[in-house]
């Protein structure tokens, strides 16, 4: 973990803002290059919008990064390009809750604030043997409040970093290393055996599929169009290929016309398709349909989150994973 060994206060609030609902594994290459582009508060807070989403290109869960460009912005226009040092006053920028807010301020300044991201969660609810909804507001205080108790007068940061890599290395989420734990003296769940059933495995419902169509379309020049996607959004600020959901009972080709008549005003005329891709997402699965096509009645109604550029140039654009999927197979046709 290239960010355990700083006490650099932003390397540390961006290290834990990519590790919201992320492995450590898929942020480690993510975070040096980040870093790189943006070594200051400054330098993230003066980039471009852009710029900051093509550099979390791929990473997911986009909010994260407008959010920390949001906070960049605070830090230096009212802390003086210095991030915070207390939990209240970190908890009040963009993106940064109440878990993220203690690991900055334990593990950057020392404080001796509480934790409760994922794998501390299931650590304390084991020693407790909480074995309800841990997301409860119960649950929750009885948790936090723990947390507290946990903390070495003093040692704020030894004890957060112990707590995380405890929950990370060694009470996992499946086949705990029980024998191993240090705490396990201690531990209520390993004393009644049932450490694998704690936190509780909350049912849930199916997850939805949705057919997205998508058109590359082309104008006489061979420039294809992308618009920006709503910050509010699912994805937002990324760029991507104009389109939508299929309804039921529609062709793709159909659902993909109307689509594109009733956002860009414009008719098309749907061409060949020029693949198909999967994802999923985290409350729902998507199958995208990406086809060629060109305009051919109506005035494109033009918006300055939408443009003309050529294929070569996507690779400049932070796109949603699926979408950059479609831009490689252009470029794998157009080399």
């Amino acid at each position: 973990m290239p960010w355990r060994g700083t006490r650099d206060p932003y390397r540390v609030w961006v290290s834990e803002i990519m590790l919201q609902q992320t492995t450590v594994a898929a942020v480690v290459p993510y975070y040096g290059r980040f870093v790189a582009a943006f070594p200051t508060v400054a330098a993230l807070a003066a980039a471009r919008p852009d710029t900051v989403m093509k550099k979390w290109e791929g990473l997911g869960y986009y909010s994260r990064a407008r959010n920390l460009h949001k906070a960049a912005k605070i830090v230096v226009g009212r802390h003086g390009g210095e991030l915070p040092a207390t939990v209240d006053e970190l908890a009040a920028l963009p993106g940064i809750g109440l878990s993220t807010a203690g690991a900055i301020a334990s593990i950057a300044f020392g404080r001796d604030a509480p934790v409760l991201d994922g794998n501390v969660k299931r650590v304390v609810a084991r020693l407790l043997g909480i074995r309800g909804d841990l997301a409860r507001p119960a649950s929750l205080r009885e948790l936090w409040d723990a947390s507290r108790t946990l903390i070495l007068p003093g040692k704020g940061r030894e004890t957060a970093l112990a707590l995380m890599d405890l929950g990370n290395l060694v009470c996992t989420p499946r086949s705990p290393r029980c024998p191993d734990c240090p705490l396990g003296r201690h531990c209520r769940a390993r004393r009644d055996g049932n450490a694998e059933e704690i936190p509780l495995k909350v049912r849930r419902k199916p997850i939805p599929h949705h057919d997205i169509v998508v058109a590359v379309i082309e104008d006489a020049k061979g420039r294809v169009l992308i618009g920006r996607r709503p910050d509010a959004g699912l994805l937002g600020g990324l760029w991507a290929f104009p389109g939508g959901k299929r309804e039921e009972g529609e062709t793709l080709e159909a659902a993909l016309a109307r689509e594109i008549e009733s956002d860009l005003g414009i008719g098309i005329a749907v061409g060949g398709k020029i693949g198909t891709v999967r994802h999923a997402y985290s409350h729902f699965r998507v199958t995208l349909h990406a086809y060629r096509c060109r305009a051919f009645r109506g005035t494109f109604r033009a918006s300055r989150d939408a443009k003309w550029i050529a294929p070569s140039r996507l690779a400049d654009y932070a796109l949603p994973r699926t979408n950059r999927k479609i831009a490689d197979l252009l470029s794998d046709a157009h080399p």
